[in-house]
């Protein structure tokens, strides 16, 4: 049985690196091993001193440790699981979680991922999407309560949300544990944007923290700007469910890469410089924004995000999948369009996590304005 086209990669592997103003980017500003290790105190000769021999599947037990502290509460090392990316979480947890028939609700538009690998397996998928308003995006609760039921296996959400920017309020989040408790519903929770709240915002609760039958996916590539780590963890409360994920795990990557976990500590270790540093990038890129679209209200409507480094941007023309491919091969400028991750066809995804942001908007401008002039 075939799984659906990964469209986000698909497309980025013809436009990401032969475009040379990214105006989508889901990551934040990077950075090299060297600026890493100063920001973590640490030098290159102590990653030159680490062994390249097979780590433990878990994981390293520090790194588990830095991880579980970052939560809090009652989360320990033993709760976490070391990923050799993230998206292998995701994987991991479908087949280990998921029979053929299950019945699973997935809050759209997602990463195809979360959407597509619980379709291959379960086959039985209900999408819970997410409302645009005239101003903002919003959550549908009631129709999530409606699309949960007692044979209901699995809801996946995502908070902060990409490709929205939605963060819910403490109260809607609540509902949607208290929703998951009621059904007896395992809560799928992609939490890779967590630390990026906006405009003085408080992070949710990590939903590990709510609910003992939470599955909580995160790491290094968004946050922090580290996604050539590829470095992911899970954090599972549940002993046996965590013993078959393990299992399942000794079928795909088996443990960790040695310097990937070396890394990792070391930016756990600077979390909160690079959170700071990639916060305010954010911030001054969503000023430069506002900006731009308060001179283009014809062409756009904006809904600002509330947490995240994406948004989702409503465009007028007929079809932004035509044009962001034109976009890309006229002018150099890259946008993800809507339908790419399942969402409508009169909207793109932009990303302001980038330090070049206002270099790449300013080219795209002057691109908008001779096209008018024109």
């Amino acid at each position: 049985m075939q799984i659906a086209p990964f469209d986000v990669e698909l497309f980025f592997a013809v436009y990401e690196f032969a475009t040379p103003h990214v105006l989508c980017a889901s990551d934040c500003e990077s950075m090299t091993v060297t600026d890493l290790l100063e920001l973590a105190g640490m030098t290159m000769a102590d990653l030159g001193t680490q062994w390249l021999g097979y780590t433990e599947s878990q994981g390293h037990p520090d790194l588990r440790g830095l991880v579980a502290a970052q939560i809090g509460g009652a989360v320990t090392a033993q709760d976490v699981v070391v990923l050799a990316t993230p998206e292998e979480g995701i994987y991991l947890t479908m087949r280990t979680l998921l029979e053929p028939g299950d019945h699973v609700v997935v809050l759209t538009p997602a990463y195809n991922s979360l959407l597509n690998v619980a379709e291959h397996v379960s086959g039985n998928v209900s999408r819970w999407e997410i409302e645009a308003t005239a101003v903002s995006f919003q959550l549908d609760l009631n129709k999530l309560a409606n699309l949960l039921t007692d044979e209901t296996k699995l809801l996946i959400v995502n908070f902060p949300h990409n490709p929205t920017g939605l963060l819910p309020t403490p109260e809607e989040f609540a509902q949607i544990v208290a929703l998951a408790q009621q059904h007896d519903v395992w809560l799928f929770c992609d939490e890779m944007y967590r630390g990026l709240e906006l405009d003085g915002r408080s992070p949710l609760p990590s939903a590990i923290t709510q609910y003992e039958k939470s599955i909580v996916l995160s790491g290094l590539s968004k946050t922090q700007g580290l996604p050539g780590l590829r470095s992911g963890w899970l954090l599972v409360r549940d002993e046996s469910l965590r013993a078959a994920l393990i299992n399942w795990k000794h079928y795909t990557s088996i443990c960790p890469p040695t310097p990937s976990e070396f890394l990792a500590m070391a930016a756990l270790r600077a979390h909160d410089k690079l959170v700071a540093r990639n916060v305010a990038i954010i911030t001054q890129n969503l000023q430069a924004a506002d900006a731009f679209f308060a001179r283009w209200p014809q062409l756009f409507t904006w809904r600002r995000p509330s947490a995240g480094s994406v948004a989702l941007v409503e465009t007028a023309v007929p079809s932004t999948t035509t044009y962001c491919i034109q976009l890309a091969e006229e002018a150099g400028v890259l946008f993800l369009p809507g339908p790419y991750i399942g969402y409508h066809d009169t909207f793109m995804r932009w990303g302001f996590g980038r330090k070049n942001f206002a270099d790449n908007l300013a080219h795209y401008e002057a691109y908008l304005q001779k096209k008018i002039g024109d």
